[in-house]
């Protein structure tokens, strides 16, 4: 999926919503567990229910790859599902890859290739060589860690570099020099919803995919205050808030509900912007 193509299903959506599909088979509703797949099915009914609510899915191949072998066939009967049902919707595989440049290959390939995800995250540390074989693809998308919801983050992130400004800072100017730094996408935790301004000074048209609405209690309307670009620029992600909002057979339409609830505030904040 182009970058613009992303932008025209935002405007026609009234929706910049990711929804993250971290399935732990310990929350979804019992029923489930007596089907042959039910990590499928739970996802299956949630897509049903929510993709005309959101721009974007970001499965958590954590959640998948802690059920061996069974897990990874759910991950891949899930991006199927979602890529010949809905094909305008983004995918994000949250994988947080990175590693010396002929691995990092082999990740791209696994992800980009063989499961036919629209993006991947990775993660910065190993520098460029480890990030460039992802960017090589192109009409696909290498989310970068930049400056993350957890309060770990404020272990290195934050941490005042040779140069004298914060690492993450650094990592976002190191990275438009990049090749082919035009397929960047980076991440922004919506507890730093306070440094997105300085963020949007260094890559003011790239967007940004923002976890920590919802359940780890970012603000959506803060993201969006300083964070928004004159194409909306971002990707806000509900992964709990939504997907376990009830454990009953109707599990689907109360998370529907919830979507709805967060699309409704993401239309007007565009009515207001645009």
């Amino acid at each position: 999926m182009t970058t613009q193509a992303l932008v025209s299903e935002i405007k026609k959506k009234q929706s910049f919503l990711c929804i993250g599909l971290d399935v732990d088979l310990s929350k979804i509703p019992p029923h489930l567990l007596e089907l042959e797949d039910p990590i499928f099915e739970f996802n299956k009914e949630i897509i049903q229910a929510t993709h005309h609510l959101c721009v974007a899915y970001k499965p958590n191949t954590a959640f998948y790859e802690a059920y061996g072998l069974k897990g990874w066939r759910s991950l891949e009967k899930t991006i199927n599902y979602l890529n010949t049902n809905h094909p305008e919707i983004f995918t994000i595989a949250d994988a947080k890859r990175g590693d010396i440049g002929n691995t990092s290959s082999m990740y791209a390939k696994a992800f980009f290739e063989d499961l036919a995800f629209d993006s991947i995250t990775v993660a910065p540390y190993m520098g460029k060589d480890s990030i460039e074989p992802f960017l090589e693809f192109s009409n696909k998308h290498t989310i970068m860690l930049a400056l993350t919801s957890n309060s770990g983050a404020y272990d290195f992130q934050t941490m005042t570099t040779i140069n004298g400004q914060p690492l993450y800072k650094s990592v976002l100017e190191s990275s438009k020099n990049w090749k082919n730094s035009k397929n960047l996408m980076y991440v922004v935790g919506a507890t730093k919803a306070t440094y997105f301004s300085e963020i949007r000074n260094i890559v003011p048209d790239s967007f940004l995919l923002v976890p920590g609405v919802g359940a780890q209690g970012g603000s959506l309307a803060e993201v969006c205050k300083y964070g928004m670009n004159a194409q909306v620029g971002l990707l806000v992600n509900s992964s709990r808030g939504i997907i376990y909002a009830s454990s009953g057979i109707d599990f689907a339409s109360h998370a529907a509900q919830k979507a709805q609830v967060i699309q409704s505030e993401m239309a007007h904040i565009m009515a207001d912007c645009f």
